[in-house]
């Protein structure tokens, strides 16, 4: 098997979303099929020509079964994660080195019971949860904790309750 160079791969476009409940706290979906299992936010490739901001809504509809929710904002630069080692030429069929990410946050309009991870053929969670905007880094695999403490810190400003 030949040697995979990460610096010949290129970044896969990515948009990810960090859905705020009427309460101030953070959807996180446990990944489905993974050992150990992982929580993470909801975030989904960029398909061709596709606005970032229609993608993620698209995003949330195939991975938490509504895309019931308002953008609140975005951040400003695109965020790179690279992956480690050992999933260079395994992850994203070994055509990535990690991804670039534009990230939204937005507000969830709808109710719990709007919520179906069976939405999608192929789930990508098997559980979700409302957590603390604080508690994300802490859930995060350890190449994606920087981002999440990136988002974590410059979307604390959505994280406040609804107070109507």
């Amino acid at each position: 098997m030949p040697v995979i160079d990460r610096a010949d791969l290129p970044y896969r476009l990515n948009v990810g979303a960090v859905l705020f409940g009427r309460d101030g706290r953070v959807l996180v979906g446990r990944r489905a099929g993974l050992k150990p299992k992982a929580w993470q936010l909801p975030q989904g490739g960029i398909d061709a020509d596709e606005d970032p901001r229609d993608a993620v809504l698209r995003e949330l509809g195939e991975e938490i079964g509504t895309a019931n929710a308002e953008i609140l904002g975005e951040h400003p630069q695109w965020l790179d994660y690279d992956l480690p080692d050992e999933l260079i030429g395994r992850a994203f069929r070994g055509r990535f080195r990690g991804q670039r990410q534009k990230w939204f946050a937005l507000r969830f309009l709808g109710t719990d019971a709007e919520i179906n991870l069976d939405a999608d053929a192929h789930p990508e969670f098997d559980a979700w949860k409302w957590v603390a905007l604080d508690e994300l880094a802490g859930l995060a695999v350890s190449f994606k904790r920087g981002i999440y403490e990136t988002i974590a810190r410059d979307f604390a400003r959505y994280a406040a309750p609804e107070t109507r």
